[in-house]
C-alpha cells in the first residue's frame, strides 16, 4: 500500500470514528453520510463544481501557493475558498491569483470536528462581502465564527495561546513549577472558567458589582508589575531539548492516541452540556 492509499485509509477511519460524536452533537445533516467522502489526486478536479472549499495544506507559504495555482483556474467563479492556515497572512497567499477576491482565512481549532470556533479574516485582495459570507456559512453549519478586523501573524487565538505557552514554558525552564503542575493549574483552575466566559467577562466579574472599571483600578498596578516581570522565551536548540525531555517525562510514555482519546472523551460531554444549557436558557 503506497503513502497515498494509507493517507486515504487514515482519513476515512478518522471520519468514521468522529461520526458518532458529530451525530451526538446534532452536527450531522439528514442527508449526510461518510460514504460521500471522495478522494482526488488532481486538486482542480477536487474543487470542480464546489461552492465552498476548505484548504488545509501544510503550513508552508510556497506549498500553499503552488496548490492555489492548480486550484485557481478550476475554482467556480462564485465559490469561496477558505484556508485553515494557523498564522500565514492571506494577503501573501492570495496575491496574483484570478480568484483572489474569493479567498479568506477560515482557521478552525483542534479537534476541528468538535471545537466550534473559526477565525475569519480577509486579505488585501479579498472582495467586499466575502468575509461576511464565510462567517454566515460557518455559523449555518454549527460553527462559531469570529471576525478579525485586520491581518496579524498567528491571527488572534494563536497569539493568545502563545502568550500562555510562553509563560508555561518559562515556568518549567525557571523551575517555578513542573510540567505536570503547569497542566494541572490550567485544567483545574482558569481553564474551567474559560470554558464558559472570556477574559474580559471574567475580569468584569472579578471587579464585583462595579465591574471591569473597578477591576482595573484595583488590580491595575499589580497587573503592570506582573507584565513587566514577563520575559521572552528564546527557543534555542538547548531550550527545545530541555522542554522536550520535561514533557516526555511528564507524559510517561503515553501513546498519542490515548491522550487524544482522553481529550475527546472529556470534551464531548462538556460541549453537549454547554450547548443544551445555552439553548434552554437562551445564552449566547
Amino acid at each position: 500500500m503506497g503513502p497515498g492509499a494509507r493517507r486515504r485509509e487514515g482519513i476515512a477511519e478518522f471520519v468514521a470514528g468522529a461520526w458518532p460524536a458529530l451525530d451526538g452533537l446534532g452536527a450531522v445533516a439528514d442527508d449526510a453520510s461518510p460514504d460521500r467522502l471522495s478522494f482526488h489526486t488532481d486538486p482542480a478536479a477536487a474543487v470542480a463544481g464546489a461552492g465552498f472549499v476548505q484548504e488545509s495544506a501544510p503550513e508552508k507559504l510556497d506549498l500553499k501557493r503552488t496548490l492555489y495555482a492548480e486550484i485557481d483556474a478550476a475554482l467556480p467563479g462564485d465559490a469561496v475558498m477558505a484556508s485553515s492556515t494557523s498564522g500565514l497572512l492571506m494577503s501573501e497567499l492570495q496575491a496574483g491569483f484570478s480568484n483572489a477576491a474569493h479567498f479568506v482565512v477560515g482557521h478552525p481549532f483542534n479537534p476541528p470536528h468538535l471545537i466550534p470556533l473559526v477565525e475569519v479574516v480577509g486579505g488585501a485582495d479579498t472582495g467586499e462581502g466575502v468575509v461576511d459570507w464565510a462567517i454566515d456559512f460557518y455559523n449555518a453549519h454549527g460553527k462559531k465564527a469570529i471576525r478579525l478586523n485586520h491581518e496579524a501573524p498567528g491571527h488572534l487565538v494563536n497569539r493568545l495561546q502563545v502568550a500562555l505557552w510562553r509563560e508555561a514554558m518559562d515556568a518549567v525552564l525557571t523551575g517555578l513549577a513542573s510540567v505536570e503542575d503547569v497542566d494541572a493549574a490550567l485544567k483545574y483552575g482558569p481553564g474551567l472558567r474559560l470554558a464558559v466566559m472570556g477574559p474580559f467577562e471574567l475580569c468584569h466579574l472579578a471587579g464585583g458589582p462595579e465591574g471591569f472599571s473597578n477591576f482595573l483600578d484595583h488590580f491595575g498596578d499589580a497587573l503592570q508589575h506582573w507584565v513587566d516581570d514577563m520575559r521572552p522565551v528564546e527557543l534555542t536548540p538547548e531550550v527545545r531539548e530541555k522542554l522536550k525531555a520535561a514533557v516526555a517525562g511528564a507524559l510517561g510514555g503515553r501513546e498519542f492516541a490515548s491522550i487524544a482519546s482522553e481529550r475527546d472523551t472529556l470534551l464531548l460531554p462538556v460541549l453537549s452540556t454547554l450547548a443544551r444549557l445555552r439553548r434552554e436558557h437562551g445564552l449566547g
